[in-house]
Protein backbone atom coordinates (compact mmCIF):
# COMPACT_ATOMS: atom_id res chain seq x y z
CA UNK A 1 0.00 0.00 0.00
CA UNK A 2 1.46 3.43 -0.98
CA UNK A 3 1.95 5.86 1.46
CA UNK A 4 1.77 9.49 0.57
CA UNK A 5 4.63 11.83 2.67
CA UNK A 6 3.10 14.68 3.88
CA UNK A 7 5.30 17.85 3.91
CA UNK A 8 4.76 20.62 6.10
CA UNK A 9 6.17 24.25 5.43
CA UNK A 10 5.96 26.76 7.65
CA UNK A 11 5.78 30.61 6.25
CA UNK A 12 6.29 33.39 8.26
CA UNK A 13 3.14 35.85 7.94
CA UNK A 14 4.76 39.52 7.26
CA UNK A 15 2.40 41.88 8.07
CA UNK A 16 3.56 45.42 6.96
CA UNK A 17 1.34 48.45 7.42
CA UNK A 18 2.00 50.68 4.26
CA UNK A 19 2.69 54.27 5.30
CA UNK A 20 0.16 56.72 4.98
CA UNK A 21 0.86 59.57 2.51
CA UNK A 22 -1.42 61.81 4.63
CA UNK A 23 0.06 63.72 7.40
CA UNK A 24 0.43 62.39 10.69
CA UNK A 25 -1.70 62.89 13.22
CA UNK A 26 -0.07 64.36 16.91
CA UNK A 27 2.61 62.40 17.70
CA UNK A 28 3.68 61.52 14.61
CA UNK A 29 5.80 58.08 13.70
CA UNK A 30 5.93 57.40 17.68
CA UNK A 31 2.56 57.77 17.82
CA UNK A 32 1.09 55.41 15.45
CA UNK A 33 3.62 52.58 16.70
CA UNK A 34 2.38 53.50 20.49
CA UNK A 35 -1.16 52.87 19.45
CA UNK A 36 -0.69 50.06 17.47
CA UNK A 37 1.14 48.31 20.92
CA UNK A 38 -1.66 49.51 22.82
CA UNK A 39 -3.94 47.43 20.70
CA UNK A 40 -2.11 44.82 20.28
CA UNK A 41 -2.09 44.70 24.58
CA UNK A 42 -5.60 45.19 24.78
CA UNK A 43 -6.21 42.35 22.31
CA UNK A 44 -3.91 39.85 24.27
CA UNK A 45 -5.73 40.73 27.59
CA UNK A 46 -9.18 40.75 26.41
CA UNK A 47 -8.71 37.98 24.08
CA UNK A 48 -5.29 35.75 25.40
CA UNK A 49 -6.41 32.26 24.25
CA UNK A 50 -7.43 33.62 20.41
CA UNK A 51 -4.02 35.77 20.86
CA UNK A 52 -2.41 32.92 21.64
CA UNK A 53 -3.18 30.24 19.08
CA UNK A 54 -2.83 32.95 16.35
CA UNK A 55 0.65 33.30 16.42
CA UNK A 56 1.15 29.69 17.65
CA UNK A 57 -0.57 28.59 13.80
CA UNK A 58 -2.81 26.45 15.90
CA UNK A 59 -6.54 27.32 14.24
CA UNK A 60 -8.81 25.08 12.68
CA UNK A 61 -7.39 22.12 14.08
CA UNK A 62 -3.86 23.04 12.86
CA UNK A 63 -0.85 22.49 15.54
CA UNK A 64 1.63 25.13 16.25
CA UNK A 65 4.07 24.81 14.59
CA UNK A 66 6.53 24.62 17.28
CA UNK A 67 4.91 24.32 20.55
CA UNK A 68 4.53 21.39 20.96
CA UNK A 69 4.49 20.23 17.54
CA UNK A 70 5.76 16.47 17.80
CA UNK A 71 2.41 15.98 20.20
CA UNK A 72 -0.43 17.13 17.67
CA UNK A 73 0.72 16.43 14.37
CA UNK A 74 2.13 13.08 13.31
CA UNK A 75 1.89 13.69 9.43
CA UNK A 76 4.32 16.81 9.53
CA UNK A 77 6.75 14.89 11.36
CA UNK A 78 10.39 13.80 10.33
CA UNK A 79 11.21 10.20 10.19
CA UNK A 80 11.56 8.85 14.14
CA UNK A 81 14.93 8.15 14.47
CA UNK A 82 16.08 4.45 14.61
CA UNK A 83 18.66 2.30 16.69
CA UNK A 84 20.91 5.93 17.88
CA UNK A 85 20.50 7.35 14.10
CA UNK A 86 21.30 11.24 14.93
CA UNK A 87 19.51 12.13 12.09
CA UNK A 88 15.73 11.30 12.13
CA UNK A 89 15.07 8.93 9.09
CA UNK A 90 18.89 9.27 7.50
CA UNK A 91 18.85 5.10 7.04
CA UNK A 92 15.76 4.97 5.49
CA UNK A 93 15.02 3.71 2.05
CA UNK A 94 13.75 6.03 -0.22
CA UNK A 95 10.64 4.26 -1.12
CA UNK A 96 9.90 4.61 3.03
CA UNK A 97 9.99 8.08 2.77
CA UNK A 98 7.21 8.36 -0.16
CA UNK A 99 5.54 6.10 1.40
CA UNK A 100 5.31 8.42 4.47
CA UNK A 101 7.11 6.32 6.89
CA UNK A 102 7.57 9.00 9.72
CA UNK A 103 3.40 8.50 10.10
CA UNK A 104 3.81 4.94 10.59
CA UNK A 105 5.95 3.97 13.23
CA UNK A 106 3.71 3.68 16.79
CA UNK A 107 5.27 0.89 18.65
CA UNK A 108 8.12 0.11 20.68
CA UNK A 109 10.58 2.46 18.40
CA UNK A 110 8.36 5.31 19.00
CA UNK A 111 7.44 4.55 22.97
CA UNK A 112 9.93 7.24 24.14
CA UNK A 113 10.32 9.96 20.89
CA UNK A 114 6.77 10.28 20.42
CA UNK A 115 5.83 8.92 23.89
CA UNK A 116 2.29 11.70 23.97
CA UNK A 117 1.14 11.01 21.33
CA UNK A 118 -1.21 7.87 21.96
CA UNK A 119 -2.57 6.06 18.60
CA UNK A 120 -6.02 4.89 20.40
CA UNK A 121 -7.17 6.13 23.33
CA UNK A 122 -6.81 2.38 24.73
CA UNK A 123 -4.39 1.08 23.02
CA UNK A 124 -3.23 -1.39 25.56
CA UNK A 125 -6.80 -2.91 25.52
CA UNK A 126 -5.41 -4.60 22.35
CA UNK A 127 -3.32 -7.70 22.10
CA UNK A 128 -1.82 -8.72 18.64
CA UNK A 129 -2.11 -12.48 18.88
CA UNK A 130 1.53 -13.49 17.53
CA UNK A 131 0.90 -16.61 15.32
CA UNK A 132 3.95 -19.23 14.56
CA UNK A 133 3.60 -22.72 13.60
CA UNK A 134 3.66 -24.05 17.22
CA UNK A 135 0.05 -22.45 18.08
CA UNK A 136 -1.58 -22.28 14.73
CA UNK A 137 -4.42 -25.06 15.55
CA UNK A 138 -4.49 -23.30 19.10
CA UNK A 139 -4.94 -20.00 16.87
CA UNK A 140 -7.67 -21.38 14.60
CA UNK A 141 -9.56 -22.90 17.26
CA UNK A 142 -10.39 -19.91 18.46
CA UNK A 143 -11.31 -17.97 15.30
CA UNK A 144 -13.71 -20.92 14.50
CA UNK A 145 -15.38 -20.34 17.86
CA UNK A 146 -15.57 -15.96 17.18
CA UNK A 147 -16.42 -16.16 13.46
CA UNK A 148 -20.22 -16.47 14.05
CA UNK A 149 -20.37 -13.32 16.32
CA UNK A 150 -17.50 -11.54 14.26
CA UNK A 151 -18.34 -11.59 10.97
CA UNK A 152 -16.69 -8.43 9.62
CA UNK A 153 -12.86 -9.68 9.29
CA UNK A 154 -10.33 -7.28 8.17
CA UNK A 155 -7.50 -8.37 6.28
CA UNK A 156 -3.84 -7.07 5.43
CA UNK A 157 -0.97 -8.91 4.18
CA UNK A 158 2.93 -8.20 4.14
CA UNK A 159 4.75 -9.56 0.57
CA UNK A 160 8.46 -9.04 -0.91
CA UNK A 161 6.99 -6.31 -2.48
CA UNK A 162 6.47 -5.74 -7.09
CA UNK A 163 9.60 -7.54 -8.87
CA UNK A 164 7.79 -8.26 -12.11
CA UNK A 165 6.22 -5.80 -14.93
CA UNK A 166 4.84 -7.71 -17.75
CA UNK A 167 5.45 -6.69 -21.44
CA UNK A 168 2.98 -7.57 -24.52
CA UNK A 169 0.01 -5.90 -25.55
CA UNK A 170 -2.92 -5.67 -23.40
CA UNK A 171 -6.60 -5.09 -23.97
CA UNK A 172 -6.80 -1.81 -21.02
CA UNK A 173 -5.53 -0.57 -18.32
CA UNK A 174 -7.09 -3.26 -15.46
CA UNK A 175 -6.07 -5.92 -17.79
CA UNK A 176 -2.25 -4.97 -17.44
CA UNK A 177 -2.61 -4.20 -13.51
CA UNK A 178 -3.94 -7.94 -13.22
CA UNK A 179 -1.13 -9.57 -15.49
CA UNK A 180 1.52 -7.41 -13.19
CA UNK A 181 -0.55 -8.70 -10.04
CA UNK A 182 -0.94 -12.79 -10.98
CA UNK A 183 3.20 -12.70 -12.22
CA UNK A 184 4.13 -11.15 -9.06
CA UNK A 185 1.65 -13.85 -6.91
CA UNK A 186 2.66 -17.04 -8.99
CA UNK A 187 6.59 -16.09 -8.15
CA UNK A 188 6.48 -14.43 -4.72
CA UNK A 189 5.84 -15.85 -1.24
CA UNK A 190 3.29 -14.41 1.84
CA UNK A 191 5.74 -12.83 4.45
CA UNK A 192 2.72 -11.97 7.08
CA UNK A 193 -1.17 -12.13 7.40
CA UNK A 194 -2.99 -9.66 9.72
CA UNK A 195 -7.00 -10.29 10.33
CA UNK A 196 -8.63 -8.31 12.40
CA UNK A 197 -12.74 -9.38 13.78
CA UNK A 198 -15.49 -7.39 14.44
CA UNK A 199 -19.24 -7.44 14.90
CA UNK A 200 -21.46 -5.61 13.06
CA UNK A 201 -21.29 -2.33 15.52
CA UNK A 202 -17.28 -2.67 15.52
CA UNK A 203 -17.10 -4.56 18.63
CA UNK A 204 -14.24 -7.00 18.66
CA UNK A 205 -13.54 -10.53 20.21
CA UNK A 206 -12.05 -11.09 23.76
CA UNK A 207 -11.25 -14.79 22.98
CA UNK A 208 -11.64 -15.32 26.62
CA UNK A 209 -8.94 -12.42 27.76
CA UNK A 210 -9.28 -9.14 29.02
CA UNK A 211 -7.91 -7.67 25.58
CA UNK A 212 -9.53 -7.40 22.53
CA UNK A 213 -7.71 -9.53 20.24
CA UNK A 214 -6.66 -9.41 16.51
CA UNK A 215 -4.30 -11.80 14.62
CA UNK A 216 -0.82 -12.09 13.00
CA UNK A 217 0.30 -14.73 10.77
CA UNK A 218 3.97 -15.40 10.34
CA UNK A 219 5.09 -17.58 7.38
CA UNK A 220 8.21 -19.42 6.93
CA UNK A 221 8.54 -19.82 3.10
CA UNK A 222 10.02 -16.51 2.14
CA UNK A 223 13.85 -16.59 2.41
CA UNK A 224 15.76 -13.24 2.05
CA UNK A 225 19.08 -15.18 1.16
CA UNK A 226 17.42 -17.18 -1.45
CA UNK A 227 14.52 -15.88 -2.94
CA UNK A 228 13.71 -12.69 -5.50
CA UNK A 229 12.83 -9.61 -3.77
CA UNK A 230 12.02 -5.95 -4.06
CA UNK A 231 14.97 -4.11 -2.28
CA UNK A 232 12.73 -1.40 -1.00
CA UNK A 233 9.96 -3.53 0.64
CA UNK A 234 11.96 -5.68 2.56
CA UNK A 235 14.38 -2.82 4.22
CA UNK A 236 11.09 -1.04 5.09
CA UNK A 237 9.41 -4.56 6.51
CA UNK A 238 12.80 -4.81 8.35
CA UNK A 239 12.77 -1.64 9.49
CA UNK A 240 9.23 -2.02 10.77
CA UNK A 241 10.48 -4.59 12.51
CA UNK A 242 9.86 -8.10 11.41
CA UNK A 243 12.57 -10.45 11.81
CA UNK A 244 12.91 -12.74 8.72
CA UNK A 245 15.26 -15.20 10.57
CA UNK A 246 12.89 -15.91 13.27
CA UNK A 247 9.67 -16.50 10.28
CA UNK A 248 12.17 -18.87 8.35
CA UNK A 249 13.07 -20.69 11.52
CA UNK A 250 9.52 -20.78 13.80
CA UNK A 251 7.20 -19.50 10.98
CA UNK A 252 3.62 -21.17 9.94
CA UNK A 253 3.68 -23.94 6.79
CA UNK A 254 1.56 -22.21 4.04
CA UNK A 255 0.20 -25.42 2.87
CA UNK A 256 -0.86 -26.37 6.60
CA UNK A 257 -2.20 -22.85 7.16
CA UNK A 258 -4.28 -23.28 3.71
CA UNK A 259 -5.92 -26.62 5.16
CA UNK A 260 -6.84 -24.58 8.32
CA UNK A 261 -7.93 -21.53 6.79
CA UNK A 262 -10.16 -23.94 4.45
CA UNK A 263 -11.92 -25.62 7.65
CA UNK A 264 -12.39 -22.38 9.61
CA UNK A 265 -15.70 -21.19 8.68
CA UNK A 266 -14.07 -17.81 7.41
CA UNK A 267 -14.23 -18.70 3.79
CA UNK A 268 -16.54 -20.67 1.41
CA UNK A 269 -18.76 -18.56 3.78
CA UNK A 270 -21.56 -15.66 2.50
CA UNK A 271 -22.53 -14.76 5.92
CA UNK A 272 -18.82 -13.22 5.90
CA UNK A 273 -17.62 -10.09 4.83
CA UNK A 274 -14.24 -9.43 4.44
CA UNK A 275 -13.16 -5.81 4.32
CA UNK A 276 -9.80 -4.58 2.77
CA UNK A 277 -7.40 -1.46 0.97
CA UNK A 278 -6.74 -1.74 -2.29
CA UNK A 279 -6.44 -5.39 -1.95
CA UNK A 280 -5.99 -7.57 -5.44
CA UNK A 281 -2.52 -8.16 -3.74
CA UNK A 282 -3.78 -9.45 -0.75
CA UNK A 283 -6.67 -11.75 -2.19
CA UNK A 284 -4.62 -12.83 -4.64
CA UNK A 285 -1.92 -14.88 -2.28
CA UNK A 286 -4.67 -15.97 -0.35
CA UNK A 287 -5.80 -17.48 -3.07
CA UNK A 288 -2.49 -19.34 -4.00
CA UNK A 289 -2.92 -20.38 -0.40
CA UNK A 290 -6.23 -21.72 -0.39
CA UNK A 291 -6.10 -22.97 -4.29
CA UNK A 292 -1.74 -24.66 -4.18
CA UNK A 293 -2.06 -23.67 -7.92
CA UNK A 294 -1.10 -19.89 -9.80
CA UNK A 295 -3.82 -17.72 -10.07
CA UNK A 296 -6.18 -17.46 -12.99
CA UNK A 297 -4.75 -16.26 -16.07
CA UNK A 298 -7.73 -13.99 -16.65
CA UNK A 299 -9.75 -11.30 -14.38
CA UNK A 300 -12.84 -13.01 -14.63
CA UNK A 301 -11.30 -16.10 -13.65
CA UNK A 302 -10.09 -14.50 -10.64
CA UNK A 303 -12.79 -13.06 -9.62
CA UNK A 304 -14.82 -16.45 -9.95
CA UNK A 305 -12.55 -17.65 -6.79
CA UNK A 306 -12.86 -14.21 -5.20
CA UNK A 307 -16.45 -15.04 -5.49
CA UNK A 308 -16.24 -18.59 -4.09
CA UNK A 309 -14.23 -18.46 -1.42
CA UNK A 310 -14.73 -14.52 -0.59
CA UNK A 311 -18.98 -13.76 -1.26
CA UNK A 312 -18.88 -10.72 0.43
CA UNK A 313 -15.92 -8.53 -0.23
CA UNK A 314 -15.49 -4.24 0.58
CA UNK A 315 -12.16 -2.80 -0.69
CA UNK A 316 -12.43 0.41 1.36
CA UNK A 317 -10.34 2.05 -1.60
CA UNK A 318 -13.07 1.17 -4.62
CA UNK A 319 -15.41 3.07 -1.32
CA UNK A 320 -13.47 6.15 -1.54
CA UNK A 321 -14.50 7.26 -5.28
CA UNK A 322 -17.76 8.01 -3.75
CA UNK A 323 -16.61 10.19 -0.92
CA UNK A 324 -15.54 14.03 -1.74
CA UNK A 325 -12.50 14.60 -0.40
CA UNK A 326 -11.05 11.60 0.28
CA UNK A 327 -8.15 10.70 -1.36
CA UNK A 328 -4.33 8.65 -0.60
CA UNK A 329 -3.49 5.77 0.95
CA UNK A 330 -4.84 4.08 4.15
CA UNK A 331 -2.73 5.82 6.67
CA UNK A 332 -3.68 9.22 4.62
CA UNK A 333 -7.36 7.91 4.99
CA UNK A 334 -7.17 7.09 8.66
CA UNK A 335 -5.40 10.66 9.62
CA UNK A 336 -8.51 12.38 7.82
CA UNK A 337 -11.45 10.68 9.43
CA UNK A 338 -9.75 10.63 13.18
CA UNK A 339 -8.88 6.79 13.30
CA UNK A 340 -5.55 6.16 15.20
CA UNK A 341 -3.34 3.47 14.81
CA UNK A 342 -2.24 0.82 17.42
CA UNK A 343 1.16 -1.33 16.46
CA UNK A 344 3.78 -0.60 13.83
CA UNK A 345 2.57 0.02 10.36
CA UNK A 346 3.97 -2.25 7.54
CA UNK A 347 2.65 -5.09 10.16
CA UNK A 348 -0.15 -7.18 8.97
CA UNK A 349 -1.70 -6.75 12.22
CA UNK A 350 -1.66 -3.70 12.86
CA UNK A 351 -2.59 -3.00 9.46
CA UNK A 352 -5.29 -5.07 9.49
CA UNK A 353 -7.14 -3.54 12.88
CA UNK A 354 -6.57 0.51 11.09
CA UNK A 355 -8.54 -1.38 8.04
CA UNK A 356 -11.19 -2.22 9.76
CA UNK A 357 -11.44 1.05 12.28
CA UNK A 358 -11.38 3.15 9.10
CA UNK A 359 -13.99 1.25 7.42
CA UNK A 360 -16.28 1.91 10.00
CA UNK A 361 -15.99 5.14 10.07
CA UNK A 362 -16.33 5.62 6.35
CA UNK A 363 -19.30 3.69 6.69
CA UNK A 364 -21.21 5.89 8.99
CA UNK A 365 -19.58 9.06 8.25
CA UNK A 366 -20.42 8.68 3.89
CA UNK A 367 -22.63 5.95 3.96
CA UNK A 368 -24.86 5.96 6.32
CA UNK A 369 -24.21 2.67 6.95
CA UNK A 370 -25.53 1.17 4.02
CA UNK A 371 -22.53 -0.25 1.90
CA UNK A 372 -24.21 -3.11 0.16
CA UNK A 373 -24.42 -1.98 -3.28
CA UNK A 374 -20.31 -1.44 -3.33
CA UNK A 375 -19.49 -5.17 -2.67
CA UNK A 376 -17.51 -7.41 -5.01
CA UNK A 377 -15.36 -4.81 -6.55
CA UNK A 378 -11.63 -4.36 -5.69
CA UNK A 379 -9.75 -1.55 -6.57
CA UNK A 380 -7.82 -1.00 -10.41
CA UNK A 381 -8.80 -4.49 -11.38
CA UNK A 382 -11.95 -2.80 -13.21
CA UNK A 383 -14.02 -6.11 -13.11
CA UNK A 384 -17.43 -6.08 -10.82
CA UNK A 385 -18.62 -9.64 -9.70
CA UNK A 386 -16.39 -11.95 -12.57
CA UNK A 387 -17.86 -9.55 -15.01
CA UNK A 388 -15.41 -7.20 -17.27
CA UNK A 389 -16.61 -2.89 -17.23
CA UNK A 390 -14.97 -2.20 -20.13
Amino acid sequence: MVREEVKASTRGNAAGHKRSSATPTKGGRHAVISKNRFFAILCFFLFPLSFLEAIGGKKQGRAPYYVDLKIHCSAILPSPPYKTSPNPGENLPSSGKRQGISRCFQGSVYSAWHKKMSILPKGDSIQIREVWNSNLEEEFALIREIVDDYPYIAMDTEFPGIVLRPVGNFKNSSDYHYQTLKANVDLLKLIQLGLTFSDDQGNLPTCGTDKYCIWQFNFREFNVSEDVFANDSIELLRQCGIDFKKNNEEGIDANRFGELLMSSGIVLNDGVYWVTFHSGYDFGYLLKLLTCQNLPDTQPGFFNLIKMYFPIVYDIKHLMKFCNNLHGGLNKLAELLDVERIGICHQAGSDSLLTSCTFRKLKESFFNGQTERYSGVLYGLGVENGQNTH
